[in-house]
């Protein structure tokens, strides 16, 4: 089944690799944010289905733009992208109720955790 995603992330390099992994499998990018206030602006105008979710980012880290989406609405699915340490990271995207974290380098796990939640 086909998402509409919204990508955050400060590299606009990053972004474009995250769309050409999810376009080909039907999904839509319906958004992109380069900051965590972006991100939080936009979820609440596009209302995305999905949200990939870089955690380093000036200003408004991913942690905190996900706390105020979930503030928001929820039910909101968000999965980080990152290249901090899953091990020592991964705890707490999970604590605040990501649906998965994902290694940049190994980012084509992304299709995984979308179409097989």
């Amino acid at each position: 089944m086909s998402k509409r995603i919204l990508i955050v992330d400060d590299s606009s390099m990053m972004r474009k690799m995250i769309s050409k992994i999810l376009q080909p499998g039907g999904h839509t990018i319906v958004g992109e944010a380069k900051t965590g206030a972006e991100a939080v602006d936009l979820y609440k105008t596009l209302g995305p289905d999905l949200v990939t979710m870089d955690i380093t980012m000036r200003g408004m880290d991913g942690f905190t733009a996900a706390k105020e989406i979930l503030r928001f609405d929820d039910k909101a699915q968000i999965v980080f992208l990152s290249n901090l340490d899953k091990d020592k990271y991964g705890p707490d995207a999970q604590s605040l109720g990501a649906v998965g974290y994902v290694n940049k380098h190994k980012s084509r796990e992304l299709l995984d955790i979308i179409e097989n939640p």
